[in-house]
């Protein structure tokens, strides 16, 4: 593990071949039940670079009309989200610090030349837990700011198995996906990237 900046928390490799492999069959299982959607931006409409599900008690999604939001059923089906794999669970037990349990996990497939803006993860009620981030599949450049919108910004590459952690004073910084490498991994049969970012939602103190 290495500290990149004070709440940033970068664990290269934490997840090896087998365990990848067996989170990718893990994350297929939840998207049989809760299928990959195509998310859009509030009040335009306009399609994101992703496809996405969630996992958990409740699940990310926006639409058009009513923006960005969390909710316990899939916005295509109405089905309840599935639970989060226990192999994620005990990720965040070891990387969190936070006594209280995700709540949602983010599932975001990103193709050949999918990207995404940046942006702060600020949907959330209870700041005071991080967001714990797995990269699965073909590796990206990851670009990160700080907690203002224009400022500095600095690029990672991400590769499968990798976990970054934001928390505490860097919770709330801007992130975002610059490109991805096509065929960098062999993890996913016809390329890409997953991306699995788990959130505590509600205040945990009430």
């Amino acid at each position: 593990m290495s500290t990149l900046a004070e709440g940033i928390s970068y664990y290269p490799d934490h997840f090896d071949r087998p365990a990848q492999e067996a989170l990718v069959d893990a994350i297929r299982d939840v998207v049989r039940v809760a299928p990959l959607f195509v998310p859009v931006m509030p009040r335009t409409g306009k399609p994101m670079h992703v496809r996405m599900s969630n996992c958990g008690q409740l699940g990310w999604v926006t639409d058009k009309d009513n923006g960005y939001r969390y909710q316990p059923t899939h916005p295509q089906t109405g089905r309840a989200w599935p639970p989060i794999p226990p192999a994620l669970l005990q990720l965040w037990d070891d990387v969190a610090g936070f006594d209280a349990p995700p709540e949602a996990c983010l599932i975001n497939f990103y193709g050949d030349s999918a990207k995404m803006g940046l942006h702060q993860d600020r949907d959330e009620q209870e700041f005071a837990a991080p967001v714990v981030s797995v990269s699965l599949g073909d590796d990206c450049l990851f670009r990160i700011g700080g907690t203002e919108r224009g400022g500095p910004t600095q690029s990672m590459r991400l590769r499968s198995g990798d976990v970054i952690v934001l928390g505490g004073p860097s919770r709330l910084r801007y992130h975002g996906v610059d490109r991805i490498y096509p065929a960098s991994s062999t993890l996913l049969k016809d390329g890409g990237r997953i991306n699995l970012t788990l959130r505590r939602v509600s205040n945990a103190s009430i």
